[in-house]
């Protein structure tokens, strides 16, 4: 199944504009085009861009993902070098958990030292 770039763009809730800035930066390279130059997506395209997303999410920059894919394009040989990139970008994202982590618990303290107050306050 093809999608016209608007169709791509919903299904992977994103805007067309964006697609087109993915494609221009070399992250989407096989992006097929009609006779007449529209862009057809594939699902192969939309699974690729499910993990652009992913990686762009988790903060991972733009030019990480394009060496990624830059590797991916050479093929089996770089299985290892992707590999070290994902488990890299892994442990970014378990840091940037934890520390979000060490927020939260400050955030919760603080809701129920407020929520204690308050009732105190509505008890005098």
């Amino acid at each position: 199944m093809e999608y016209s770039i608007k169709a791509a763009a919903e299904k992977c809730q994103l805007s067309p504009n964006t697609l087109r800035y993915y494609e221009k930066e070399g992250l989407l390279p096989h992006v097929k085009r009609s006779q007449s130059g529209i862009r057809r997506y594939t699902e192969q395209d939309l699974e690729w861009l499910g993990l652009i997303c992913c990686l762009k999410n988790t903060g991972m920059s733009i030019r990480q993902i394009r060496d990624f894919v830059d590797l991916s394009l050479q093929g089996p040989d770089t299985l290892k070098d992707r590999c070290d990139i994902l488990r890299a970008h892994k442990q970014e994202v378990e840091a940037h958990i934890a520390e979000l982590n060490r927020y939260l618990q400050k955030v919760n303290a603080k809701i129920a030292f407020f929520n204690q107050q308050f009732e105190a306050y509505q008890k005098a």
